[in-house]
């Protein structure tokens, strides 16, 4: 039995400032990875997020970046391990409050942006948020980009650990993203990132945007909802795959096996 979570970015509107589709998008997905007041979302927003995830019965987790709400957390800052320790683990810290007073339970962390890009490629900062995730307590599971230094550092910490795909982002011969600069970032086609994501949950392979099949084991797909045609994209998505024998379930469940 083929199964898969997909999970997407929520929470991030700031103040009156509106950004993503939080509502459509919960109807779509498992799993919300909610902003938690640094690169984006604010106290309100976070308990909103939470709230409409309980409703929607969708899992919460912990969505950490750097302290860079200008620049949406997407610029690489310099960052030491301890920073970015101490960066994650408030921030989950901050989460969990706000899920305890709604009597939801926190499932899973997911830096953001630039933090989640450089983790991705540098044990220190890897294993700074590994351990994060585990000095948080609950049991947390630690969600990171496939065939990255996540996973070697959820291991060396001991967390429990689960990968993720992105289905409208291109990928490098090596398994990271394509820069969101440069051709070939997004997958805009529905069809297309279908076909990809049934290929990828089933056979363990992604095409990448040099025409190359790289292996990848993804125990989650994440799908951004911040525009119309994004949402029609993740509902796509999910029809597809079940369509073709891919349950989708939460996190923790696809662990399980």
């Amino acid at each position: 039995m083929f199964a898969v979570d997909l999970n997407s970015d929520l929470g991030e509107s700031f103040g009156m400032w509106k950004m993503g589709m939080d509502e459509d998008v919960l109807k779509n997905i498992t799993s919300a990875n909610v902003a938690c007041g640094f690169h984006a979302g604010d106290a309100e927003v976070m308990i909103r997020t939470v709230k409409a995830a309980k409703k929607t019965g969708v899992a919460v987790g912990a969505h950490p970046g750097h302290p860079d709400l200008q620049g949406f957390g997407r610029r690489t800052l310099a960052c030491t391990p301890d920073e970015a320790y101490a960066y994650t683990l408030y921030q989950i810290g901050a989460l969990q409050a706000v899920c305890t007073a709604h009597g939801v339970p926190l499932e899973h962390v997911k830096a953001h942006g630039a933090l989640y890009n450089q983790a991705a490629k540098d044990p220190a900062l890897a294993q700074a948020i590994a351990r994060a995730t585990k000095d948080a307590g609950g049991n947390l599971i630690l969600l990171g980009l496939a065939n990255s230094l996540f996973e070697q550092a959820a291991a060396e910490v001991g967390v429990l650990y689960a990968s993720e795909a992105f289905a409208d982002r291109g990928y490098m011969d090596d398994g990271s993203l394509v820069p969101r600069s440069q051709p070939g970032a997004f997958v805009h086609d529905l069809k297309e990132a279908g076909k990809r994501m049934v290929r990828l949950v089933k056979e363990g392979v992604i095409r990448s945007a040099e025409g190359k099949d790289i292996r990848l084991r993804a125990h989650s797909i994440c799908m951004h909802g911040d525009n119309p045609a994004a949402v029609e994209m993740a509902a796509h998505i999910r029809k597809t795959l079940e369509e073709n024998g891919v349950a989708v379930k939460k996190i923790r469940e696809v662990l399980k096996g």
